[in-house]
């Protein structure tokens, strides 16, 4: 019967709420994070080495004295099961705090980036060591460098302390700053500057051992933490050119950086002694004989004003980052 017939239609189902946030949605308020973590560190900074690294050091020992035995592989394995773990973790807390509320999921990703950066430790151990110089106090100013680098200071003279502190303060600020906020904006919350500093730590603790029990094992770590930093570095090198005298730090960079022992580094220190206008690297003595290392940058001799000059050369390369961070976020915000 014509009309009998009724149409009926089915409700669309509301879509489900997505368990992930969209990554425009995280990485606009890494620019706020990473203020938020900067002044956490400034106002409390964490003691070194803090509570979180003394226990992960002690869980990678473990995982070596478990896995160690003698081939690469099991160095491997044994990096992978240092960090991935806690990489992993840190990514689901986010996401399920996320997932409950956004706020819950940025306050998470502030305290994992303020437990991995370092940068009022950096300043106050240079401003620590300019008071002792200073003050003619050389023997205190041997041993905070000593205590810091984890290098013997005992011999070593005035102009040599400052050079030894400046050369830590660049290498400092770099891997608990500038390699971690890269990483950081790579990744999702917390999760790429953990992997950034695990990593870091596994490559001094495991890739820098010389012994023969650690040759093969430790090889994979120090490969990892090589191509985990290959672009930060760079990015941290031309940023100190940029805050400081930049043809002379290009110049020292391209010239010089390939002559130390570990060319990574060499990009680093050889670009902030040309930011600077200081000379760095050059023989350090120890107890028994010399350290002999290529020298670095065509500046002055170091001596203790350069320590205050390194704070400000750090600082200028943290406004180049965060500027160029707000570009960024600016550029993200209008393309949305």
């Amino acid at each position: 019967m014509r009309g009998a017939s009724k149409s009926f239609r089915i409700p669309p189902v509301p879509a489900a709420r997505p368990f992930a946030p969209r990554r425009s949605t995280i990485r606009p308020v890494a620019l706020f994070s990473l203020i938020a973590a900067l002044l956490l560190d400034r106002a409390r900074p964490l003691p070194s080495p803090n509570i979180l690294w003394i226990w992960f050091r002690r869980y990678a020992d473990r995982v070596a004295r478990d896995l160690n035995a003698g081939q690469p592989i099991h160095g491997t394995a044994g990096w992978l099961a240092a960090v991935c773990p806690w990489v992993l973790a840190a990514l689901v807390v986010f996401y399920l705090l996320y997932y409950v509320n956004p706020l819950l999921g940025w306050v998470w990703t502030v305290a994992g980036l303020y437990a991995c950066i370092g940068l009022r430790r950096v300043e106050q151990t240079l401003n620590d060591i300019f008071e002792a110089l200073s003050a003619g106090d050389l023997e205190s100013a041997r041993l905070l460098l000593s205590t810091w680098s984890g290098e013997p200071a005992s011999v070593y003279a005035e102009s040599e302390v400052a050079r030894a502190a400046v050369e830590t303060a660049l290498m400092r600020a770099h891997r608990e700053l500038f390699g971690v906020l890269f990483w950081f904006i790579i990744l999702p919350g917390p999760a790429g500057a953990i992997l950034y500093r695990l990593a870091g730590e596994l490559a001094r603790r495991w890739g820098g051992r010389k012994d023969e029990e650690f040759s093969a094992f430790g090889r994979f770590s120090a490969r990892a933490f090589h191509y985990l930093d290959w672009v930060p570095l760079r990015l941290t090198a031309i940023g100190f050119a940029i805050a400081g005298d930049f043809e002379d730090a290009i110049t020292s960079w391209r010239t010089q950086a390939s002559a130390w022992g570990d060319a990574n580094d060499g990009v680093i220190l050889a670009s902030g002694a040309g930011a600077l206008g200081v000379r760095l690297g050059g023989p350090l003595p120890y107890e028994g004989g010399v350290d002999f290392r290529p020298e670095l940058g065509d500046g002055d001799p170091a001596d203790a004003h350069h320590l205050q000059s390194a704070q400000s050369l750090l600082w200028r390369t943290l406004v180049v980052w965060v500027i160029l961070l707000l570009l960024l976020t600016l550029a993200r915000w209008v393309g949305s």
